[in-house]
């Protein structure tokens, strides 16, 4: 049997649903980023370059779990300094805590292809519960049969509470680095056979 045949999507209330079944995260095709105010002028961008993860789709959206391991010593914010940096202690301490981690606790479904996607996120070792707003962007079969979906998501943390409390003021006053930092993500992932 081809993999076109094999797999099939669904359809619910004229909406194309996801084949049930464990989708591994393309990370060639996957964006991890996040935005921060510099000197509340500007925002620096970067961007995470290795992680792996997974979605299960279950037959109820309500029942399918994420889970994602980031490295964050991967980090690009296109300035190798500031990478260095954020690698120490002041931020991410890499050489003590090398991976961060996502693991969704409930997924509750906002409309057709809206969810917040509550779930577990792990920096410098501290666990907090985060709430991402999540789109089902698409279902495809690509030109070798393979069944992908893609989602967009996004959700805002206060560095603070992950213990990444760097807090260099300007003279004028004002953080250097703002505390709220925007996670937004672009996702595609792969069904496994």
């Amino acid at each position: 049997m081809s993999p076109e045949t094999a797999v099939s999507s669904r359809n619910v209330s004229g909406v194309e649903y996801p084949a049930v079944g464990t989708y591994a995260i393309d990370a060639s095709h996957t964006e991890l980023g996040f935005a921060v105010r510099h000197m509340a002028v500007s925002k620096v961008r970067g961007r995470f370059s290795t992680f792996e993860g997974t979605i299960e789709i279950a037959e109820q959206p309500a029942d399918s779990k994420a889970s994602l391991t980031i490295e964050a010593g991967t980090v690009d914010t296109r300035d190798e300094t500031r990478d260095a940096h954020l690698r120490t202690n002041d931020f991410f301490d890499v050489a003590n805590h090398p991976t961060w981690t996502f693991v969704s606790t409930s997924i509750k479904p906002e409309g057709l292809t809206e969810f917040k996607v509550e779930g577990d996120l792990t920096i410098r070792g501290v666990t907090r519960q985060v709430t991402l707003d999540a789109t089902l962007e698409g279902v495809v079969t690509d030109p070798y049969g393979n069944h992908r979906i893609g989602f967009s998501a996004s959700t805002s943390i206060n560095r603070d509470d992950f213990g990444v409390s760097f807090g260099a003021v300007m003279e004028a006053g004002g953080l250097v680095v703002a505390k709220k930092v925007d996670i937004q993500i672009e996702l595609e992932a792969v069904l496994q056979a």
